[in-house]
């Protein structure tokens, strides 16, 4: 029985994963009734709802194969969430080694490359051609060598970042505030360039966390012709 896009699956044992973890964790009060799914989301997502006496618990699907301490530390940290307790760190890092691992990154950017359809307004803007600017940016600094993933300008306007990578998908987003005559060009050519350099230097697992912008990331970033500058703008944007 294979999971679709709308179809969630049971849990086994669910249920008495989570009522060992509410008497684990001291939840207060009787354990109320649990229904715990597997859920085919586009990343790796826990979620938990109150209906009256019923807790619906759903897993993305990419813990299917996950063991069980795995799981037991997933519940742990939902709990602890609805219940306000603190988890205590050796039961919940399972779960977080789990979520961290290259294994499961592998995983979960080759699932949302199937599940997350490319979502954007296309590379021509009204202002700027993200699909001309690449080729640029891509002759400059990568002597033409780097891959060309999905690329296009948001459906709607973001507040707190200017562009972003997603490896799923393989798709780079710009803030669509940006097509705009105000902003310099060197502004847009550089939030394009700091993308690209997250499709050749992906996220990374170093330690015991993650790493987006490694030491050659940055020194790479600073090649950037007018980076400085953009920098500037960028800031004055963001107020």
């Amino acid at each position: 029985m294979k999971a679709t896009l709308t179809k969630a699956l049971h849990v086994p044992g669910g249920a008495p994963l989570f009522q060992r973890m509410f008497t684990r964790l001291g939840c207060d009060g009787r354990p109320p009734r649990f229904r715990v799914e597997f859920y085919p989301y586009s990343s790796l997502v826990l979620t938990i709802r109150r209906r009256e006496e019923l807790i619906l618990v759903r897993f993305s699907d990419l813990l299917r194969r996950a063991p069980l301490p795995v799981l037991e530390a997933a519940a742990a940290l939902l709990l602890a969430r609805v219940y306000r307790r603190r988890a205590p760190a050796p039961l919940v890092e399972p779960y977080l080694e789990y979520a961290r691992s290259g294994r499961t990154r592998s995983r979960m950017n080759r699932m949302r490359h199937k599940r997350v359809r490319p979502r954007h307004t296309g590379a021509r803007g009204l202002h700027f051609d993200l699909e001309k600017l690449f080729e640029e940016l891509n002759e400059r600094y990568f002597a033409g060598e780097l891959e060309k993933p999905h690329i296009g300008w948001s459906t709607r306007g973001w507040r707190r970042q200017f562009g972003c990578y997603d490896p799923g998908p393989n798709q780079i987003l710009l803030n669509r505030r940006l097509d705009h005559p105000r902003v310099p060009q060197c502004a847009v050519e550089y939030v394009l360039y700091h993308e690209m350099l997250h499709v050749k230097h992906p996220t990374r697992r170093s330690g015991c966390g993650l790493v987006s912008h490694s030491q050659e990331f940055r020194e790479e970033e600073k090649r950037f012709a007018e980076f400085d500058r953009a920098r500037r703008i960028l800031d004055r944007l963001a107020r």
